[in-house]
């Protein structure tokens, strides 16, 4: 059985970081949904990650996305963030909403609009020097619609010119994150559509180059966790994207479409030391919130992940490895199965409450007043969106 005060110690170290665009509108491909109190620039993106960091205690952290959050003065962003006792996570960068990207980003035929993305991604590793951010996500809408189109090799050589020059402007303290995407927007052939060709080009490029999974960009019946497996014994685990779905890609809640696949996810992360520090996995949420409120949301997406992850603590590694080596398939399967099936929810919200937090993060930031606040306050502006 799993020490409870190792896993309580565990649980109070986890960190989440939750995505300043998961604080503004968004919507489908066919409507942005708007809701009162939304933001209306990055500094009131980050005072609605501070309610979600308050009421949790485990998620300081926060994805920035450019252009979507650009600022005249990045220090300053920066500042804010921690007098809100929070800090700049990744920089997301964006080379999918610009009219010249129509054929590609750093993968387009010509090299006018490659030189033009490439800047792009050059401006945010400036960013992460303004910030302090460690990390810089990069995400290609880049791919081709019919069969010859394109030349696929060609475009996996521009591609791999591209990183190696962002690499090279990288600081000795910082990374490069490459997430991969089996389809949408291009039809016939993404340039980086799965975790083989991430994995190839940050093996390329070099240590300071790893995968992100994002657990909503595969093929339906992807074994994701051998993926987590396979990246974290290679050392090229980046970091994850947390969502779900159920039909294609989408940004649901994490753990909301299949809360068993999350907790196998975290399983392989616990049995092969990606909880340590020294692995350098980021654990990021990469959701828009359409239809339902959006703090209570990100808040839930947190909790979901902490709900895995004790569980993931409680199975008893013991008796799983006894099995395991004795051949016992049902018996290391019912280890595995206990553990899932524990009511994990009094454990946390012991945790919570010897953090001088509320047990019930939901019931007490709707108790708090922010979103009632906001709607009054935010009125009148451009609220925040995703630039669709």
């Amino acid at each position: 059985m799993a020490d409870r005060s190792a896993v309580k110690e565990a649980l109070r170290a986890q960190r989440i970081e939750t995505p300043s665009w998961g604080y503004g509108n968004s919507g489908t491909r066919f409507k942005v949904f708007a809701q009162p109190g939304v933001p209306r620039d990055p500094f009131e993106k980050l005072a609605d990650a501070a309610q979600v960091h308050a009421a949790t205690g485990v998620a300081p952290k926060v994805s920035l996305h450019i252009p979507w959050d650009r600022v005249e003065d990045y220090g300053a962003l920066s500042a804010h963030a921690r007098e809100l006792g929070l800090e700049i996570g990744a920089i997301n960068a964006n080379v999918f909403q610009d009219e010249d990207y129509k054929l590609g980003s750093v993968t387009h035929p010509d090299p006018r609009v490659r030189r033009k993305a490439l800047d792009h991604l050059l401006e945010c590793v400036d960013i992460m020097d303004a910030t302090g951010s460690r990390d810089l996500k990069l995400w290609f809408s880049d791919g081709t619609n019919y069969p010859g189109q394109d030349d696929i090799s060609a475009r996996q050589e521009r591609l791999s010119d591209a990183l190696s020059e962002v690499y090279g402007r990288l600081g000795d303290d910082q990374r490069m994150l490459l997430e991969y995407k089996l389809f949408e927007p291009a039809f016939y052939a993404t340039d980086v559509p799965d975790w083989g060709t991430a994995y190839a080009h940050c093996l390329r490029l070099g240590p300071r180059a790893a995968v992100v999974v994002d657990t909503g960009h595969h093929a339906p019946g992807t074994n994701i966790e051998f993926i987590v497996a396979f990246l974290l014994r290679e050392g090229k685990l980046g970091g994850f994207d947390f969502n779900s779905r159920f039909y294609a890609d989408d940004d649901l809640m994490v753990g909301a479409a299949d809360p068993f696949q999350l907790f196998r996810i975290l399983h392989e992360v616990a049995g092969n030391g990606g909880f340590a520090p020294e692995a350098g996995v980021a654990f990021m949420l990469d959701q828009c919130h359409n239809i339902e409120a959006k703090i209570p949301a990100i808040i839930r997406s947190v909790m979901n992940v902490q709900e895995a992850t004790a569980k993931v603590l409680l199975v008893d590694r013991p008796a799983l490895t006894a099995a395991q080596n004795a051949g016992d398939v049902l018996g290391a399967n019912e280890v595995l199965m206990d553990a899932y099936a524990t009511d994990v929810r009094p454990l946390l919200a012991e945790v919570r409450a010897e953090a001088g937090l509320d047990p019930n993060p939901v019931a007490a930031y709707r108790a708090g007043g922010w979103a009632e606040k906001i709607v009054a306050e935010r009125a009148g502006g451009a609220q925040a969106g995703w630039g669709a």
